[in-house]
């Protein structure tokens, strides 16, 4: 009668890989021992390096069942730790042995068999074994964990990154660079998120119908999706056991806008439902007695919006979204130079403001480049210092971690200030021509809701609506338009000659304070 076997094959680690133990070398030895007892192996399990704990534990269990289902009474294992690295795992083999006289457990390196009626000394030996196996995890472990630790404190992240990102380098010597291929989609996803324009759901849409795949070519879904955009990873930190550590990785996102979608993403109200046909202003607009949001459904072909007096509130009326577009143009020409004249008047001031900003500039950085040479001289001190054992290591981690984010205020803050220095100018002079084109681009027939949508968080941070009229609260840099350009458009008067009338020195707008509001 021909037996039949089962064959379990683990490796542990890549160096184990490396080193002649591989899966296929374990299978290899374990077949030609079963030919050499005329055992057929009728199923492998086996369980990779790269296999969880939780896959490792499913595969086990498998097979104690796969047995048990296919009354198999034989199981061969290379060696004890290859079959059981807990005592868990050990008591459920044991059990399995101890519930019949014919099953056995071959283990062909050991020269070991184990079965019910074992001798005393060999039942001994798979004791000690399992002890050692257990004693050999638990170390394997420590020394991962002790790994992972100095890699982090290096600035590195131990483990695979994040979409985005790509490995470089040796075994010992891996970094982490950017993904030129996919770091422009998770800047859009960003982007698009913070004007809080997108549920999450729309977002995954979005994305995927723009090309973002993850690594195995799918869609990204919406778990993932928000789990990569509360990776504080993109913006050049590490999060690693609920903490979060500097990190060396180029940042593809700045802190700013991944502080603007954390605000967004945790928000109590809900970002706008995803819909095939969505209306302009969903979650856009809130009624000014109770503060709610106005919904909008569609009667008859239009959009209506309405509150759903969710507080107590006396609004009863409902707005047609074409009206309330109408209310907004009036809104729009607050923030709207009247003449080209004015433009180059605001120009001229974002120019003047412009040298006080290179002042405030170079005696900034002169401030961040000290604070940034005593961090990394207090970090080398303290280095020395544990190195002679002058410092145990707690207090030198205490104090690398404090002299670490020093350090690292200091690389951000003159990050932020050659951005501002660079961008200054260019980005404000945006903003008016923004202004200038708004009510065009709003009424353009090539302009979509969500390009609309789009427009007006980037005008309004909210509005709010009564029986009587919309009320705007502007963003910071519209906000600042509206007070200044009814000042400057009032000095310069078009005439029909096309000069203009008005004092020599209009207005002096080279405070740097104003603009950086």
């Amino acid at each position: 009668m021909e037996n039949k076997a089962v064959s379990y094959c683990r490796v542990s680690s890549r160096e184990q890989e490396e080193t002649g133990y591989s899966l296929p070398s374990q299978e290899k030895l374990l077949t030609e021992y079963a030919n050499r007892k005329e055992l057929r192996v009728i199923k492998v399990f086996a369980v990779a390096e790269s296999a969880s704990g939780f896959k490792q534990r499913k595969v086990f269990s498998e097979m104690m069942d796969y047995m048990e289902k296919k009354n198999i009474s034989i199981l061969l294992c290379e060696k004890v730790d290859r079959l059981t690295r807990n005592l868990k795992e050990a008591v459920v083999a044991n059990d399995w042995i101890e519930e019949d006289e014919e099953r056995r457990i071959h283990f062909v390196k050991q020269n070991l068999t184990m079965h019910k009626y074992a001798k005393s000394d060999e039942k001994f030996r798979w004791d000690i074994e399992i002890v050692l196996a257990k004693k050999f995890i638990s170390n394997l472990s420590e020394e991962v964990k002790k790994g992972q630790k100095e890699k982090i404190a290096q600035g590195w992240l131990p483990t695979r990154p994040p979409l985005g990102y790509k490995t470089i380098g040796e075994k010992g010597h891996k970094t982490h660079v950017v993904d030129q291929d996919k770091s422009t989609f998770i800047l859009k996803m960003f982007e698009l998120y913070s004007t809080g324009n997108y549920s999450l759901s729309a977002l995954v849409d979005i994305m995927h119908e723009n090309g973002l795949r993850n690594s195995t070519g799918r869609k990204v879904g919406k778990s993932r999706m928000h789990k990569l955009l509360t990776d504080p990873f993109y913006q050049g930190q590490i999060r690693w056991n609920d903490k979060v550590y500097p990190g060396k990785q180029k940042a593809i996102i700045t802190e700013d806008l991944f502080s603007t979608v954390q605000a967004k993403i945790s928000r109590k109200t809900k970002s706008p439902l995803y819909r095939k046909h969505l209306p302009v202003f969903k979650s856009k607009l809130t009624c000014r007695e109770c503060t709610g949001t106005i919904t909008w459904e569609i009667q008859k072909g239009h959009w209506y919006g309405h509150c759903n007096h969710y507080k107590d509130c006396d609004q009863n009326r409902w707005w047609r979204q074409e009206k309330v577009e109408e209310s907004l143009f009036p809104l729009f020409d607050n923030v709207a130079p009247k003449t080209n004249k004015v433009l180059k008047v605001l120009e001229k001031a974002l120019k003047e403001s412009h040298s006080n900003e290179i002042k405030y500039h170079e005696g900034t950085q002169k401030e961040f480049n000290i604070q940034l040479e005593k961090s990394q001289n207090r970090i080398e001190a303290i280095y020395e210092d544990k190195i002679d054992g002058k410092i145990d290591t707690g207090f030198y981690d205490k104090k690398f971690a404090e002299y670490t984010k020093d350090k690292n205020n200091a690389l951000e803050g003159l990050r932020k200030l050659n951005t501002s220095n660079t961008e200054y100018y260019e980005a404000g002079y945006a903003f008016h021509e923004l202004a200038s084109r708004t009510s065009e681009i709003y009424k353009s027939p090539k302009a979509t809701v969500e390009d609309k949508r789009l427009l007006l968080s980037k005008i309004f941070s909210n509005l709010s609506i009564n029986d009587q009229e919309i009320r705007p609260n502007y963003t910071l840099a519209f906000e600042f338009l509206r007070e200044w350009i009814p000042i400057v458009n009032d000095t310069f008067e078009p005439v029909n000659n096309g000069s203009t009338k008005g004092s020599k020195s209009p207005i002096s707008m080279s405070s740097p304070t104003l603009l950086r509001r």
